[in-house]
């Protein structure tokens, strides 16, 4: 039976991919619901190609432009919403068994979290799930036995490396890092870093927020707390390995002494194929050249080039309320350094004083997760115009 799916950032990169993947297995996988951005272009063209039964919109405007282009070309049967209540209603349509959630920001939040209450298998991709909400979304999981299969290359990779033992086998996993385009920059020259040095990434194709996280290495702080929760470690036992080839996305090390390494092509459209899949495994064209193994560097990251790396181990051991703020205040800051209003180290600077303030409060539902996010982004605000 084909398994079928809901795209929560379907006209993103991940939601691209993932649409290649139906595109190259269509007796597997089957379209049911989208939830795009603002891209009202892109998304009309997934409604004609892949006809959903329902499609959500990031806002009520580009709802109502998609929903009259749909219209004047004759198709009323494909229901239009918008926002987090539409992006909910596609992530737990009746239809679905999957949902790939891939919408960038604390904006997937709450259609993810809705998607494991109704017992739908998760495709992970959206950093902020586990980042923000962790506690929160773990304890869905397993409240209503949900698998989560990470889609992120370095925890897809923990994941596959996984099966070749027990957790409590497991010593420490590393996730490696491609220590972005300023791995060999002098800590001098950081504060003079311009926005178009920073989104020029050596591996990866990604959106601008990922891109500079990847250059100041808090998307790899983002990937050690996801990685805390998914596997349940304390931050020690997941370590960081700075790997510029970006061959090895990751490694298990094993009570024994024995490492597991993932190796595979640079392209998304594996892990998501092997998320869609398990536990089976898929034949496919996205084979491995093994002479890019001729050459494999492994070193430490400097935190001290790299802060937003070491506050973010420090949030993960601080707990929930410090690793929302982490998030939010780095959105913020990443936004302010992208249009110009704070230097390349403005952005851990920012963060750092956001965390200073960030009270230790629990948060018990995803609206409570939500109003301490943007009681951060608030702050981070005022710490940037230097109210």
């Amino acid at each position: 039976m084909k398994k079928k799916l809901a795209i929560l950032g379907s006209t993103g990169s991940i939601g691209h991919s993932t649409l290649s993947i139906c595109e190259s297995f269509p007796d597997r996988y089957k379209v049911v619901s989208l939830a795009a951005g603002v891209n009202v272009e892109a998304a009309y063209n997934q409604c004609l190609q892949w006809f959903p039964r329902v499609i959500s919109m990031a806002t009520e405007e580009h709802a109502q432009r998609l929903r009259t282009m749909l219209h004047q070309a004759g198709h009323h049967e494909i229901e239009v919403l918008w926002g987090s209540e539409g992006a909910t209603v596609v992530a737990t349509h009746p239809e679905v068994d999957f949902v790939v959630s891939a919408i960038v920001g604390v904006a997937g939040l709450e259609a993810t979290y809705a998607a494991i209450c109704a017992g739908k298998t998760i495709g992970l991709a959206n950093k902020e799930c586990l980042v923000a909400a962790g506690d929160l979304i773990i304890a869905a999981a397993k409240k209503h036995n949900v698998a989560l299969l990470p889609i992120d290359s370095e925890h897809n990779a923990v994941h596959q490396a996984m099966r070749g033992g027990s957790p409590n086998e497991v010593k420490q996993i590393w996730l490696t890092a491609s220590g972005g385009p300023f791995r060999n920059t002098p800590a001098a020259d950081f504060e003079h870093i311009t926005p178009a040095q920073a989104l020029k990434h050596p591996t990866w194709t990604m959106g601008q927020r990922i891109t500079i996280d990847s250059a100041t290495m808090m998307n790899k702080g983002f990937e050690v707390i996801e990685a805390c929760r998914l596997f349940d470690l304390p931050p020690a036992q997941v370590q960081v390995t700075v790997h510029p080839q970006s061959t090895v996305h990751s490694l298990v090390e094993f009570v024994d002494g024995s490492i597991l390494a993932q190796i595979s092509v640079t392209d998304m459209r594996l892990p998501i194929l092997y998320a869609l899949a398990y536990p089976e495994r898929v034949p496919s064209d996205l084979t491995f050249d093994l002479k890019l193994l001729s050459h494999l560097d492994f070193s430490q990251p400097d935190l001290s080039r790299f802060p937003c790396l070491r506050l973010a181990y420090e949030a993960a051991a601080a707990g929930q309320s410090a690793c929302i703020a982490l998030n939010a205040a780095d959105e913020i800051a990443v936004a302010a350094f992208l249009a110009g209003q704070i230097p390349f180290l403005g952005i851990p600077r920012t963060i750092e004083k956001v965390l200073e303030k960030t009270t230790h409060a629990s948060q018990a539902s995803i609206q409570q997760v939500l109003v301490a996010d943007q009681a951060a982004r608030e702050l981070a605000r005022q710490i940037i115009a230097g109210v």
